[in-house]
């Protein structure tokens, strides 16, 4: 039999303790290390019980945090009734397995502490093999340490004939059906990835499309439905969205884009989550700007920045033009961050309260000028039996001039480079 204490690795309504050990260089807030992992605890439907901090040149080996602490926090669990422990650091299955032999409760880790959220959270059934793949990912090099009375079994020496126990045949089960599982997901998702791929693409032959990416909890989904009236959820916690909704932005006179609010991106996101959900990602991945959600009110919106930066590196999402979105700037006492970051990205930064409808029409404004590109004056003589490029230089350019012929009509329009773009996708041949 396995562990009992790890055969529920989900905290909702649990008495937790929270346990950060801070090494050199570590992310975490200098005024509250834990103010993360205390938001994603609740989130999950965590009940905080008490926090312990530490600071430390090197992790521990065996128990990352050193046995003494492991001691205080057993006794910790004891005291306050506590029925599991969370880190704020990832740790390996050997650490996870002897922590939990001295506080006799569950232990998690931060990154599993993420897939169980991601799991409560998922909806769709791209998501939900998404969030399947990433956990199988996470547990296989842990099925051992979960199967941590082997050892008895076997005396803690070499396995010889006849010393093969129950145990051990079912840790080969556990690891060839681990394995079958994870070989069948990534089939499922490589289809997943291939249709979202074609439907990407065709929506960008025919729309400008924008991406809302951001660190969680950042905005992006009241900013979404304050331009689309779109209707994605958006709370006050941590990974409200997990999956990609996308509908046609207005940005009025006739232009339209097709606008993408994704999942969030959180530091030390579990790279297996990264690679999971590039599927879901790929609106970021393939959009041709990306507006770049950053909650300016957050002490450490600098930080999130960087992970955000960090995480479009490692899904490739890299070719865009980015616009940088200074979200919730009227919960902002002053706006010398905002100054100093507009110096830093010149021209790339607009300020904007997704709660109250402030710098929407900068924001808009400077999409729409994205879209368009640079503006041309061209003309252009398209065949009647081209009709899609008519209909493409009658609702998307501005018409200067047209004179119909036989079987043809002369255009003088001002057209953006983006649109001129296109037209050479249809087959249209320019003249300047």
């Amino acid at each position: 039999m396995s562990n009992p204490a790890r055969e529920e690795l989900t905290v909702a309504r649990e008495r937790v303790i929270l346990v950060a050990c801070l090494l050199p260089g570590n992310q975490a807030n200098p005024h509250d290390p834990l103010d993360e992992l205390r938001a994603l605890a609740g989130t999950a439907g965590a009940s905080v019980a008490d926090e312990v901090i530490q600071q430390r040149d090197r992790p521990d080996p065996a128990t990352y945090i050193g046995s003494g602490k492991v001691l205080e926090i057993a006794e910790q669990v004891r005291a306050l009734a506590a029925q599991a422990v969370i880190f704020d650091n990832d740790l390996s299955p050997r650490q996870i397995a002897n922590i939990e032999e001295q506080v006799q409760g569950k232990v998690l880790d931060r990154s599993e502490l993420i897939l169980d959220i991601f799991a409560s959270r998922a909806q769709t059934t791209e998501a939900k093999l998404q969030v399947e793949l990433a956990q199988l990912e996470y547990t296989y090099p842990r099925l051992r340490a979960m199967w941590s009375h082997l050892e008895r079994i076997v005396g803690g020496g070499m396995a010889g004939i006849g010393t093969r126990g129950p145990g051990e045949q079912q840790l080969e089960i556990d690891r060839r059906l681990a394995q079958a599982r994870t070989t069948q997901l990534k089939r499922q998702i490589k289809e997943v990835q291939a249709r979202k791929a074609r439907e990407v693409s065709a929506r960008s032959i025919d729309f400008f499309t924008v991406g809302l990416v951001g660190y969680t909890n950042a905005g992006k989904s009241t900013l979404f439905n304050t331009l689309t009236a779109g209707g994605a959820y958006a709370d006050d916690k941590l990974f409200a969205t997990l999956s990609t909704r996308t509908k046609a932005w207005s940005l009025g006179g006739g232009d339209q884009v097709m606008l993408s609010d994704t999942v969030g991106f959180i530091r030390d996101l579990p790279h297996h989550l990264v690679a999971s959900f590039r599927a879901t990602l790929e609106e970021a991945v393939r959009c041709d700007l990306l507006l770049i959600v950053l909650d300016v009110a957050e002490v450490r919106c600098r930080q999130q920045l960087g992970t955000v930066f960090d995480t479009l590196q490692q899904i490739g999402a890299t070719q865009q033009g980015r616009l940088i979105v200074l979200n919730k700037v009227d919960k902002v006492p002053n706006n010398a961050e905002m100054l100093v970051l507009a110096s830093e990205f010149p021209g790339k930064t607009v300020a904007v309260s997704a709660r109250t409808g402030r710098g929407i029409d900068e924001l808009v404004e400077r999409v729409r000028q994205a879209m368009r590109g640079q503006m041309r004056e061209l003309t252009l003589r398209l065949p009647l039996a081209q009709g899609k490029a008519v209909h493409f230089l009658e609702t998307r350019a501005e018409v200067l001039d047209r004179q119909y012929e036989t079987d043809a009509v002369a255009y003088r329009v001002r057209i953006g480079q983006r649109q001129i773009q296109q037209l050479k996708a249809l087959g249209v041949r320019l003249e300047e």
